[in-house]
């Protein structure tokens, strides 16, 4: 890319796309985030028919990211930290194969450190049970509605945002302290 300037992708489930876009944003060396529908069936979703369940897609984030300050490694690190890798097709309240566990992986290489930081997490017995996380290859990448981008930034009062997103948040925060963003 020019001058220099290399940016990588990485697509990630783990329940709301609202907690994930919260936290990523604050990471350093993270360029955009956008909320989206990944891992489905038909054809430019809505926000409506994915949370029926029947579409088949998870939310996610499409993470942009600069390799040279925040690996894919480090990314699946607060990815494991942030949500309930354990729990199938379900984050707290929030239940269906909408809000499934899953790395949406764009190259060998992202697929490897998934596999490796899975196996190693499930090793250190971090959580009762063993991760469910979905290792899978990309696909179709859908944006979610405008309304859904940057959702947790421009609504911090609205409920889940104070009860789901803002605990998720101050989580990361205190264990990524030196990793935000200035």
């Amino acid at each position: 890319m020019e001058n220099g300037n290399k940016r990588e992708v990485a697509t990630l489930a783990g329940g709301c796309f609202w907690c994930l876009e919260a936290v990523y944003d604050d990471l350093k060396g993270v360029t955009d985030v956008v909320s989206g529908y990944e891992g489905g069936r038909v054809a430019n979703p809505s926000y409506q028919a994915v949370c029926t369940g029947t579409t088949g897609h998870a939310e996610v984030i499409r993470i942009e990211y600069d390799p040279s300050a925040v690996t894919f490694a480090d990314l699946l690190d607060v990815f494991f930290t942030i949500h309930d890798p354990t729990t199938l097709n379900r984050q707290g309240n929030d239940v269906g194969t909408q809000y499934r566990s899953a790395v949406f992986y764009h190259t060998p290489e992202q697929k490897q450190i998934a596999e490796q930081k899975i196996a190693e997490y499930n090793a250190l017995a971090i959580w009762r049970d063993p991760i469910v996380t979905e290792v899978a290859p990309t696909t179709t990448f859908y944006a979610a509605e405008d309304y859904h981008q940057e959702y947790f930034r421009r609504n911090p009062n609205q409920g889940y945002c104070q009860f789901v997103v803002a605990p998720k948040v101050s989580k990361f925060r205190k264990k990524f302290f030196e990793r935000l963003k200035a």
